[in-house]
């Protein structure tokens, strides 16, 4: 009698169906997808906030208006990178947590300013 062909337990194997994702299995991970892309998105964007808040530390003294336009900009993105998150986790947009998109330019100004 020949043994049947023995297959590594990493391989597929086509004669034997991978078995239905259940729906508890497919919330999770949407729920960790939702939660990397709000990450991924929210620092890309928070990024930029503290660019141009540097942007405007490092333009001279004398452009002053360039320098707080900058930092403005600066919290503008920071409170689209906070309400980017929410939207992405289907939640309210308006929520106390877009005052902390306003750091970049509360920071900037100060540095700025002083």
């Amino acid at each position: 009698m020949q043994q049947p062909e023995r297959r590594s337990k990493h391989l597929i194997d086509p004669s034997v169906p991978r078995k239905r994702a259940t729906p508890e299995e497919v919330a999770r991970l949407e729920r960790v997808q939702r939660t990397v892309l709000s990450v991924l998105v929210g620092t890309t964007i928070f990024h930029l906030a503290i660019g141009l808040v540097l942007a405007a530390v490092f333009i001279d003294d004398s452009e002053r208006v360039a320098q707080v336009g900058l930092c403005i900009l600066g919290g503008g993105f920071g409170v689209v990178a906070f309400a980017a998150a929410f939207v992405i986790h289907r939640r309210p947009v308006l929520s106390p947590w877009l005052l902390l998109g306003f750091v970049p330019t509360v920071v900037g100004l100060v540095v700025v300013l002083r």
